[in-house]
């Protein structure tokens, strides 16, 4: 017999993807690595940064609930919030408020969840019968 815990922890059906998770762990990493810019000019990448980040759950979230060529049209943002958060990982890696190994940890994670979301992508693509040519 299920409990209401356990009705409650499958109810939305974007937390049981691996890709999710992945999201989530790399927003817990941006909000403990991103907490050091504290200058002014330095605040603004964070907030863009967190901003960046949380979109790559949230796009993969809304677009669960959504037909599979729209759930792949939000998975295809989520890959672009992605690649935002590349060029945040890069700018604090030139103003030096990231390490090396941050600028690699960072990079890994988003490469893992790059390489996620286009294998989610192209199953999706299969199983609805779309050909897409497009690399994003």
């Amino acid at each position: 017999m299920e409990t209401e815990t356990d009705k409650t922890a499958t109810f939305f059906r974007f937390e049981d993807l691996r890709i999710y998770m992945k999201a989530l762990d790399y927003i817990d990493w941006v909000y403990r690595n991103v907490n050091e810019f504290s200058e002014s000019g330095k605040i603004s990448l964070a907030s863009h940064f967190y901003n960046s980040a949380q979109a790559i759950a949230l796009h993969i979230a809304e677009g669960s609930a959504r037909n599979k060529p729209q759930f792949i049209h939000y998975l295809k943002m989520a890959k672009s919030s992605v690649r935002e958060c590349v060029v945040h990982s890069a700018m604090a890696s030139r103003q030096h408020l990231f390490t090396t190994k941050e600028l690699d940890d960072s990079r890994n994670q988003l490469m893992e969840m790059t390489k996620m979301l286009g294998a989610l992508i192209g199953s999706l693509q299969r199983s609805a019968g779309i050909v897409d040519n497009d690399d994003d």
